[in-house]
């Protein structure tokens, strides 16, 4: 047993997308890249500062070859509806210094849960691409958890479940249900972490869950998935009140990414992202936040180089020490990378 260290569719009519399986609330298209020209100079000095070293938590690769999303499908994002395999993701980071990456599941039909875990197995045996560890498909809500976990538990190369919670066909209250809380109790058990891609009013049924697990680490995806054009006060408070809490328990930690989707597609900045951000740099603190990619699902809105660069922006005036945290040290230690 290894020792434990330690959004298809996410703003549905009013909130957005986040995450391989949430992109289908936004109209596909080409990233930007001159659409935010206030930013450029900014942007384009931190990107090519070399001296801090990048894992990215949040690489989605697939290939349709092997693997069926049927929510790539949508008129929405046609854009995404390719295969999108390493040669295509060391373009879209080429000079960014990204040094290692964790696969993400991409929100694959069932039946191809098990296709797709050995899939990212083979992709890290192979030892020349960025993909050192992934976090897998799973569904805890189902009987036929526990066997399907086994099959994986003990492979270095695994580190986590995660299972989409914002999808429509997703009831409120599925992680509250008996058996999805024991399946995440015994990832726990097993050494491995649980990432949670929830709607951002319903963060505190998160909260709930994480207090039935204190022996599972968890991983708070795409800052929590508020929007960050909503105007929706109110959510914004429920939002904000769920990851207070959500902090103050000590077995988990914040991706900083997933955002960019929801910012304008045209004249977005990086004014635009900073203070959902910032809010969740500082409620989990510098030791419990680390950088995502969300990669390609992010170039709905932007591409890879300019959702670094509008991030390192945000950071810059951060200590040294703070930045190389949040995209280095954080994700190293947290999923046990060497």
């Amino acid at each position: 047993m290894r020792r434990a260290i330690g959004r298809r569719e996410f703003l549905t009519q009013s909130a957005g997308l986040a995450g391989a399986g949430m992109a289908a609330a936004f109209v596909a298209g080409e990233s930007p890249l001159s659409s935010h020209a206030a930013d450029a100079e900014q942007k384009d000095d931190a990107v090519a500062d070399p001296q801090i070293p990048i894992v990215d938590t949040h690489q989605h690769l697939w290939d349709l070859t092997k693997l069926k999303l049927s929510w790539v499908s949508g008129e929405k994002v046609k854009s995404l509806n390719r295969s999108f395999v390493t040669s295509d993701y060391l373009e879209a980071t080429r000079g960014l210094n990204v040094v290692k990456a964790v696969y993400m599941e991409v929100d694959a039909d069932p039946e191809y849960h098990d296709i797709e875990a050995q899939y990212v197995i083979d992709l890290c045996k192979r030892g020349d691409t960025p993909t050192v560890a992934g976090v897998i498909s799973g569904r805890p809500n189902t009987a036929g958890f526990k066997d399907y976990i086994a099959r994986y538990a003990e492979n270095p190369f695994i580190k986590g479940v995660r299972q989409i919670l914002h999808v429509p066909a997703t009831p409120r209250g599925l992680c509250l249900e008996p058996q999805f809380v024991e399946s995440v109790q015994l990832l726990g058990k097993l050494g491995l972490s649980f990432d949670l891609c929830m709607r951002p009013g319903e963060i505190i049924d998160g909260v709930k869950l994480v207090d039935q697990c204190p022996d599972t680490r968890f991983v708070i995806d795409h800052c929590g998935n508020m929007d960050v054009q909503s105007q929706d006060q109110e959510l914004r408070d429920t939002w904000m009140k769920g990851m207070r809490e959500m902090a103050d328990r000590p077995n988990t930690v914040c991706k900083i990414s997933g955002i960019i989707v929801t910012a304008k597609k045209e004249g977005w900045t990086a004014a635009d992202l900073a203070p959902n951000v910032n809010f969740c740099m500082e409620t989990f603190g510098e030791d419990r936040a680390f950088f995502a990619g969300d990669w390609p699902v992010c170039t709905l809105t932007a591409s890879y180089k300019d959702w670094v660069g509008a991030l390192k922006s945000i950071v810059r005036d951060r200590s040294p020490e703070f930045q190389r945290k949040l995209f280095h040290d954080n994700a190293m230690k947290f999923y046990g990378l060497t």
